[in-house]
């Protein structure tokens, strides 16, 4: 990913889209889990927001097309890097 080092399965199981560490992703969905997205381009970390159903969301934005989209935060995602998407750049 963005910062280069492996990025682990994540706890219970569930797949996991951005790297615990950097909070970086990849642009590969269209929809959540289709993996249909030919763009390929990185995902940078954008913001944070909250759904009462879905708790707390990273925000990413592609650097290559510009398309965003909202991902759960995992449980061992380094918090750090969570307060610091959300400071102003």
């Amino acid at each position: 990913m963005h910062c280069g080092r492996p990025i682990p399965s994540q706890p219970g199981g569930s797949y996991r889209n951005h790297c615990p560490r950097c909070l970086w992703s990849k642009h590969v969905d269209i929809t959540p889990g289709d993996r249909a997205a030919n763009c390929g381009g990185a995902m940078r970390p954008v913001g944070v927001d909250h759904s009462g159903k879905k708790g707390y969301l990273l925000i990413h934005r592609c650097t290559v097309c510009g398309a965003q989209d909202r991902n759960r935060l995992a449980p061992d995602d380094d918090m750090d890097a969570v307060i610091g998407v959300q400071r102003p750049l």
